[in-house]
């Protein structure tokens, strides 16, 4: 479980046993069952989560219709960050599809790391700017791509979470309509349709 953790943060910031150890003091360990809701609409984000097993959404309310913004799996992290930075009510929820566990961090535990050296400030601004990548590349996909492009691309590099997450939710998270979404599915099995997958690679 540390071990997952220690390659995600070592991917922005060289840390040695003991400063992994002062994580660790920190943390804690928080395990949910599918379909339980980590945070409410309305409610303030206390945690940074790092994902250690499972699969988790996050998406907003537009009328009826959930608007999902992220898919969050293994080695990853997720929260309502705009809550969690700003201590304003949460506009997302988040919520688990899988039985989840995750390594969470609370923003008081993160100021008090900030404070004690510049580096745990330095390792936070590279998470931070990661997320806000990660967020743009989704807007851009969104916005840049048709539906059958969008469609294309997701499979092209997330064959793993093709498989995993519902298609209702990857209808969403695609901005696809569900009826389209199932054509596009379909057509997989055409191989003319996956020979001009190469069209569309990243």
């Amino acid at each position: 479980m540390v071990r997952a953790l220690k390659e995600y943060l070592g991917g922005f910031l060289a840390l040695s046993d003991e400063d992994f150890d002062e994580i660790a003091k920190v943390s804690e360990i928080r395990t949910y069952d599918k379909k339980t809701r980590l945070i409410e609409e309305g409610e303030e984000e206390k945690y940074l989560n790092f994902v250690v097993k499972g699969l988790v959404r996050k998406f907003f309310l537009n009328g009826d219709e959930e608007v999902i913004t992220q898919l969050a799996r293994e080695g990853e992290v997720i929260n309502s960050s705009v809550s969690f930075l700003s201590g304003e009510p949460s506009q997302y929820i988040v919520e688990t599809i899988e039985p989840s566990t995750f390594i969470s961090v609370s923003l008081e535990n993160i100021t008090m790391l900030y404070e004690k050296d510049v580096r745990w400030q330095r390792l936070g601004r590279l998470i931070i700017t990661d997320l806000y990548l990660q967020k743009e590349t989704w807007e851009l996909e969104r916005a840049a791509y048709n539906t059958q492009e969008r469609f294309i691309r997701f499979v092209n590099t997330n064959t793993a979470l093709f498989q995993r997450v519902p298609q209702k939710f990857l209808a969403s998270y695609l901005n696809i309509q569900p009826e389209t979404f199932s054509r596009l599915k379909h057509l997989l099995r055409n191989r003319s349709f996956v020979a001009n997958k190469a069209n569309y690679s990243v």
